[in-house]
């Protein structure tokens, strides 16, 4: 077999893009917790309650999930775009490449719609 029909091309391509949805979920996650470590900050400090809110650690998470978010989306883009440029002999038989594409894609959107979230609940209170 040479590298030209090599399935083997596009099973490398579907583990870069599995690596950077783990990656993008990761960062995600950090900026979940540090957007929620204010509530925790608050929940700390002695008072009646009326203590302020913790908006760096909101912002900077928010970031975090934002940055995340986008890092899945691009990654799916450059995934769907390389596959498109393969031959069909170097994909797979059963073609369900777009699976990943779509999963992706549907944590990209979950993710902006987390960091979306964190705003309201840090405006409203």
């Amino acid at each position: 077999m040479s590298d030209n029909n090599d399935p083997r091309v596009y099973f490398a391509a579907e583990r870069t893009l599995l690596a950077w949805v783990r990656t993008g979920l990761a960062v995600i996650g950090l900026g979940f917790v540090v957007a929620r470590f204010g509530l925790f900050l608050r929940a700390l400090k002695p008072g009646d309650g009326s203590a302020q809110q913790h908006v760096g650690s909101t912002a900077i998470g928010v970031v975090l999930v934002l940055l995340g978010s986008v890092s899945i989306a691009i990654a799916a883009r450059q995934h769907l775009q390389y596959s498109q440029n393969l031959k069909s002999i170097e994909r797979p038989p059963p073609n369900l490449g777009q699976w990943s594409v779509w999963f992706a894609g549907s944590l990209a959107i979950i993710g902006t719609f987390l960091a979306i979230y964190l705003l309201i609940r840090t405006l409203i209170g």
